[in-house]
């Protein structure tokens, strides 16, 4: 699977901004009118003005609540920089000094460079294994040194239900991660799990605590990939914890949840203190069931979603926020596609997200100015949540003149708006 050709266009504009001016993927004209019904509830045009890339990543970081100074991406340029951590297939050929990526991001953390941004090259090829960035680290950029994310590729094959000795053998079969390393602490708490399986988190092939992290320019899978059978199979390729992440051009290729988008605290476990934001652009993500999912605040700008068919679930579905109820915003998907394979051309239809309903958790997700295929349940597009099983229900009000509140957490927080349905390429 190739980035789209959305992505494609995009990519070939300056990468000094991520807010960069492309074109919309929104083509035609929409058939969505507000404000829907309560299996599809639709934003109207003045609503919709709330839910925009400005608004979202003004919210959260330090805090659930409106920062004053707000987020404004900005990529760090990777043409020209030089760096003394270059991986590679082979120690010597085009100045890498590693052939594991893991190893590079440790000798980087232990220099003392007084915050400032680390820049970790990536050359053509394929590497097998974790990578861990844990918090308090200096901002990090991994970023690829091909002509496409496709030339460098980032891969490791665990799963949720994977055992604590299987987890050991794949991750540090070579003392990658020895005690003293910064990122130890990271690999101990799964390797010295007493369960019998490591669960979804620590099964990320890319694991990153630390704010301000950047990866551009090439893919990261979860290699588990159809090896598993339809069952419940979470397969982490990405997960990322810290603040202020921005993600480019990049491939993430996994089947069930494939991006862990995440706040989380050294422990693991859930920090109700802050709220991590991530800017997903020009990218591409994989995956079949709840392949988008997590605590942060996330959004995602001209990327491509694509369903795929291959494990045969029960019920794909793209997206599963786990947003705190009191947080107005979640997920934002804007100027993006979404696509899937042929074998949702019959009556078998994906899901665009459903809730997540655990400890607390309101989602929301709102959809807009993008593009979706026929793989999808146009009249159904919300699925019953994941974990409550809650059958999906929109806030729709009984008459025009009724105003409907948006945060109303008596019913989902899952919304589109202006978006229109194209028919899938042959």
């Amino acid at each position: 699977m190739n980035i789209s050709t959305l992505s494609r266009a995009c990519a070939v504009l300056s990468a000094s901004l991520f807010l960069a001016a492309c074109s919309s993927s929104h083509e035609g004209l929409s058939s969505q009118v507000a404000p829907g019904t309560a299996s599809l509830p639709v934003l109207s045009a003045d609503e919709a003005t709330n839910f925009t890339t400005k608004n979202y990543l003004a919210f959260g970081g330090p805090s659930l609540q409106v920062q004053k100074q707000g987020w404004f991406p900005k990529l760090a340029s990777t043409d020209g920089v030089k760096t003394d951590f270059v991986v590679g297939p082979q120690l010597g050929t085009d100045g890498a000094a590693y052939t594991n990526v893991q190893l590079a991001v440790n000798a980087a953390l232990a220099v003392r460079n007084h915050g400032e941004r680390i820049f970790i090259k990536i050359l053509p090829g394929t590497y097998n294994g974790a990578v861990y960035i844990p918090a308090g680290s200096p901002p990090v950029t991994l970023f690829g040194a091909g002509t496409s994310p496709s030339d460098v590729t980032l891969s490791q094959g665990l799963e949720a239900a994977s055992t604590p000795a299987t987890y050991r053998a794949t991750v540090s079969p070579n003392g990658q991660f020895l005690p003293g390393d910064r990122a130890f602490y990271m690999y101990k708490n799964c390797a010295t799990l007493t369960t019998d399986t490591i669960g979804t988190g620590c099964s990320a092939t890319v694991w990153s605590q630390s704010n301000g992290l950047q990866l551009q320019n090439l893919t990261i899978g979860n290699a588990t990939l159809d090896t598993v059978d339809a069952g419940d199979h979470s397969a982490v390729a990405l997960r990322t914890d810290g603040d202020n992440v921005g993600i480019d051009n990049v491939r993430l290729i996994g089947r069930q949840n494939t991006y862990m988008v995440n706040t989380a605290n050294i422990h693991n476990e859930t920090d109700n203190n802050r709220y991590s934001r991530a800017y997903v652009h020009n990218s591409l993500i994989v995956g079949d069931v709840d392949y988008v999912f997590g605590r942060a605040l996330a959004v995602f700008d001209h990327v491509e979603f694509h369903t795929v068919s291959s494990r045969g679930v029960k019920e794909a579905s793209v997206f599963a926020p786990n947003t705190p109820a009191n947080a107005p915003y979640g997920f934002l998907v804007i100027d993006s596609n979404l696509t899937g394979d042929r074998g949702f051309e019959q009556a078998a239809k994906a899901k665009m997200g459903r809730a997540w309903d655990v400890d607390g958790a309101s989602s929301q997700l709102v959809i807009r100015d993008s593009s979706f295929d026929n793989s999808y349940d146009q009249m159904n597009p919300w699925g019953a949540a994941a974990f409550s099983g809650r059958q999906f229900a929109g806030n729709v009000p009984k008459d025009e003149k009724q105003q409907r509140n948006l945060n109303d957490t008596n019913f989902n927080r899952l919304w589109q708006y202006n978006n229109v349905l194209t028919q899938p390429a042959k």
